[in-house]
This record gives structure tokens, sequence and C-alpha cells, in this order.
């Protein structure tokens, strides 16, 4: 990556960190290739928040090109890195990631469809364990999907936006991953149709 090129760091969800590194930006923070994240907060108690391995990553590693662009999620580390084709940032956002290795599938795909507003129906295997969700879900407030979602070549998963803030940092999907709806926002305007996507 050229040092000239731009590094995004969203930083909502991390205040506590941010507060404690004396660093007020807006929403968005420039970051160093050395600096770590690191959330002290925990509002359920009970979960373990990973962010300890929010760090830079370079596609180099992962990708061959950057053609229409490359998505490389890191469920240890729950953070989602976007570079555009032309190399010109990379942006990396908090992610929720699966709840269980079972539940996580790992490889390339690529986004196949993008849409503003998603609608929502549980899966066959989301029913067999939780038969109390509704058959479906409209667009709006009460969506698990947020207000945004990328679908990739994989039946059933998505990168979307969520209604639950609590879940980002965290593992607590079903498969899919989930950002902040501002920041799925912002990534939904630049991901094409056809950007690669890595889960690793």
């Amino acid at each position: 990556m050229n040092d000239s090129h731009n590094t995004k760091i969203t930083r909502r969800g991390f205040a506590a960190s941010t507060a404690a590194f004396g660093l007020f930006a807006p929403s968005i923070l420039r970051a160093q290739d050395s600096e770590n994240l690191l959330d002290t907060e925990n509002p359920l108690g009970t979960v373990d928040i990973r962010v300890n391995n929010y760090s830079i990553r370079s596609w180099e590693g992962h990708f061959s090109n950057l053609n229409k662009g490359a998505i490389l999620v890191d469920i240890r580390g729950r953070a989602l890195h976007y570079w555009p084709s032309d190399e010109s940032t990379h942006m990396i956002y908090p992610v929720s990631v699966p709840l269980t290795k079972e539940m996580t599938r790992l490889g390339r795909t690529s986004v196949v469809r993008k849409k503003v507003g998603p609608d929502w129906r549980p899966t066959p295997s989301m029913l067999i364990r939780n038969p109390e969700y509704p058959p479906y879900i409209e667009p709006g407030p009460e969506n698990p999907l947020g207000t945004h979602a990328l679908y990739l070549g994989w039946k059933y998963y998505r990168i979307h936006g969520t209604n639950d803030t609590r879940k980002i940092g965290r593992q607590s999907s079903n498969g899919c991953i989930g950002l902040y709806n501002e920041d799925i926002e912002e990534l939904f305007s630049v991901v094409k149709v056809g950007t690669q996507v890595l889960l690793i």
C-alpha cells in the first residue's frame, strides 16, 4: 500500500479507546499502520469484545489485483477492509461475525447484488434454531439487515447493516457480516457489483 493513500478507520463504537488516545475527530479517524484500537466497553456484560486484532492489513497478501475493488473480512479481528480499484483509500470497519465456527463460511466470493432497504426472510436453518422468528420482515427499523445490504455469491450470505448496534464487534450473527448502518451506507456507496470478497 502506497504511503500516500488514505486509511480510514471508522471509530463508531470505539469512543472509550479513542478518548484515551486523545482523538476527538468526527466519525472518521485517520490512522498509521502501527495503530490498534481497543474497546474497553462491554455493555452486554458476558460477551467478549475482540478488537485487539483491529489493525491495518495490505490487500497484496490476499488478492492478486484490485479489479472492481476488494473486500477482506477478518473474522478473528472482527473487521472489514475495503480497497477500491484505484487503491486511493483503505477503509476499515468494525463488524459483527457469526456466533459459531459452524455458522462461519470462509473463502472467496463476490458482491452479486446491492439493495437499499432490504427485506428479510430467515433461512430454513435459522427457523429450526429459532422457531419464534417471523417468516418475513419488510424493510424498516425492525429489519435485522438494517438499511443497506450487499448480497454475496453464496446463498443466504450478506454484508449488511444492523439496527441492533450492540452486535458490532461481537460474535452475534447467524452467518452474515454486520456493520453499523452509517458504515454500510458509506461502504454501499463505493462498492460495485462484482467486487471480490474474501473471508478469512
